[in-house]
C-alpha cells in the first residue's frame, strides 16, 4: 500500500481499443498496462468508465433513435421513477438508486441504432474486474466503475462512481477533529466520486480512454466497500424527492 503523505498520480490507459460483448476487460487492461511498460502494484486504483462495461457485458439494446418517442420508451422501462420530464429529457431513479438524466441511457459512442445502458450491478462488475487483474497479476488493487452525471443547481457534467470494490465509497470523518480542534459532526467524503472525477480528466468525453490507474492512494482506502451500500442516501434522509 501507498504512503499516506505520497501525491496521487492519474495515467490514463491508452491502446485498450474497442470493447465488444463477451471480452475480458481485466485482460484489456493489463495488456494496455504492458504495451506502456506498466505493470499494477499493490494499492493501485483502475477506473473504468460504464460504456465499456456495459459493453463487455452486452448491456446493448437496439432502439431506432429515429422514431419519435423511442429513445423515451427505452427510458421508461429502465426506469423504477420518472422525477422530472422536458421533451425527451427525463430525470429518473433507476433500479440500482441512481437519479439521473435518462436513467443512464446512452446513443453515444455505440453502434448505429443500439444504446447502451448501466450494468445490471455495478458494484459487482467492479468486483470481477478486481477479481480478474487479481488474477492476472497478483496485485490487490481498488477497483472504480464511473459514470457521467449532471448535479442539480449546478451546470457542467462530472465523473461519480456508480460501482466500486476494494476502495472506500465514502470516508465518514465524523467523530474526529479539524485543524482547529473542533469535532467533525456531518462530515462524509465520497472517496470514490473524487477519484472518478480525477481519472476524467486524463481520459475525457471525447479521446476514446476508457479507463486510468491512479496510484498514491492512502492504504486506509482500501477496505470492501459499495457505492450502492454507503453512497445511495436512503429515501428517509432526502429531502427533495
Amino acid at each position: 500500500m501507498h504512503d499516506a503523505d505520497a501525491a496521487l498520480s492519474v495515467v490514463p490507459l491508452t491502446g485498450i481499443g474497442e470493447v465488444q460483448p463477451g471480452d475480458d476487460l481485466p485482460r484489456k487492461i493489463v495488456s494496455s498496462l504492458e504495451a506502456a511498460a506498466r505493470h499494477l502494484e499493490n494499492g493501485d486504483v483502475i477506473v473504468v468508465t460504464q460504456k465499456v462495461v456495459s459493453k463487455a457485458e452486452g448491456r446493448l439494446v437496439a432502439v431506432d433513435a429515429g422514431r419519435p418517442g423511442a429513445k423515451v420508451e427505452l427510458v421508461e422501462r429502465e426506469s423504477v421513477r420518472v422525477l422530472r420530464r422536458r421533451g425527451e429529457l427525463l430525470i429518473t431513479e433507476t433500479p440500482h438508486g441512481f437519479v439521473c438524466a435518462n436513467a443512464g441511457v446512452d446513443l453515444s459512442n455505440v453502434a448505429e441504432g443500439y444504446a447502451a445502458l448501466l450494468p445490471q450491478d455495478p458494484d459487482r462488475s467492479a468486483r470481477r474486474i478486481r477479481a480478474g487483474l487479481h488474477r492476472l497479476t497478483g496485485s490487490e488493487v481498488g477497483v472504480i466503475i464511473s459514470d457521467t452525471f449532471g448535479r442539480p443547481w449546478r451546470r457542467g457534467l462530472t465523473d461519480v462512481a456508480i460501482g466500486c470494490a476494494g476502495i472506500a465509497a465514502v470516508i465518514d470523518l465524523r467523530g474526529s477533529v479539524d485543524a482547529n480542534g473542533r469535532e467533525l459532526v456531518a462530515t462524509e467524503v465520497c472517496i470514490a466520486d473524487e477519484l472518478a472525477s480525477a481519472a476524467e480528466l486524463v481520459m475525457g468525453k471525447d479521446r476514446r480512454i476508457p479507463a486510468a490507474l491512479i496510484r498514491g492512494a492512502p492504504s486506509s482506502w482500501f477496505r470492501p466497500s459499495s457505492v450502492a451500500a454507503e453512497v445511495i442516501r436512503p429515501h428517509g434522509e432526502d429531502l427533495f424527492r
